[in-house]
């Protein structure tokens, strides 16, 4: 077998790359490589754009839970502070058409608005400035509140002064009142007793009727048909004039009182009387005052206590005692 011998390819001579075309290949080169370099320099800087990107997102979110986080802070220390004005002045709240309670609706309805921002997860800037301009109202809302209060209550304070001294002034009053009337009632009482009259010159009689019409003197019991009883009621300058009542209590022997009535005395004690008088006394005279009284049973022997009551009191007291008959009697 016989070889040929060809050159290698080292030996074979090869033609030498026109010029035109060695520049269109550096060129696409340089081109590729700074497409790449391009490609990738895009691709860093949209990575640092994105993380810039999501920074700010983070920050703004950051940002927006700090501010209400600080924003629900301000609404619950103002929160507070009302519930601790309110507290304090519970019974300022009472009255539905009062001007506080008015007040208390309004400000109670400024803080639902800024909760209902605060809840929303996505609240925007604006929201949020507007929850802190509420929240800055709010409190001057508090303010104005707490002044109204405070205003009212010094109000209430000198209203219960005034009720205090208008109180002190009519307890004064009363008293002053209670103390006329005791006086008045004193004088009243004074006047009364004084104007009681007073029986003097008793002078107390048994007497006899005759059968043809003549009277005589007698101190024997059995023979006393009546007694002829006669007194004078002293001068008094405090009574008035008019028709005062006289009553007669006549005890017998026995110590039984002839009945007629009953009457209270001033001592609160019952006093059986026997007759009844009427007498039409002057004021300042002394006046004599006649009448006689006369019994179905026959008289005792022994003595008969006559007494005078006027006005609830005894005014006098006479005696008369009757003896027993004998034969020449």
């Amino acid at each position: 077998m016989s070889f040929e011998n060809f050159p290698s390819a080292a030996q074979v001579p090869q033609p030498a790359p026109a010029p035109g075309q060695n520049n269109w290949r550096n060129f696409l080169t340089i081109g590729l490589v700074m497409a790449l370099l391009g490609t990738w320099g895009y691709i860093i800087w949209d990575k640092n754009k994105a993380k810039e990107t999501i920074l700010q997102k983070d920050n703004v979110i950051a940002n927006t839970t700090t501010q209400k986080e600080v924003l629900q802070k301000e609404l619950e220390d103002a929160t507070m502070r009302y519930d601790m004005i309110k507290t304090s002045s519970a019974n300022m709240l009472h009255s539905k058409d009062s001007v506080i309670t008015k007040r208390d609706r309004e400000i109670a309805g400024k803080k639902e608005k800024i909760r209902q921002i605060l809840a929303k997860v996505n609240a925007t800037k604006e929201e949020l400035a507007e929850a802190s301009s509420m929240i800055a109202s709010l409190n001057g809302d508090i303010d104005n509140f707490k002044s109204k209060i405070e205003k009212l209550e010094g109000e209430k304070l000198v209203l219960v002064q005034e009720k205090e001294s208008i109180s002190r002034q009519r307890d004064q009053v009363n008293n002053d009142l209670d103390s006329a009337k005791k006086m008045l009632t004193l004088k009243e009482e004074l006047l009364n007793i004084g104007s009681t009259l007073h029986a003097s010159n008793f002078s107390i009689i048994g007497i006899n009727e005759k059968h043809n019409g003549n009277e005589k003197e007698t101190n024997t019991a059995k023979r006393v048909d009546k007694f002829r009883i006669s007194f004078d009621l002293d001068e008094n300058r405090i009574i008035q004039s008019g028709v005062k009542d006289i009553y007669i209590c006549i005890t017998a022997p026995d110590g039984k009182v002839v009945s007629s009535g009953k009457i209270n005395t001033r001592d609160g004690a019952e006093k059986t009387f026997t007759q009844k008088v009427e007498v039409n006394y002057t004021q300042g005279q002394r006046q004599p005052v006649n009448l006689e009284w006369k019994q179905n049973a026959a008289y005792q022997t022994g003595e008969y206590k006559i007494e005078i009551y006027n006005n609830g009191f005894k005014i006098g007291e006479g005696l008369r005692p009757l003896k027993k008959g004998g034969i020449f009697g």
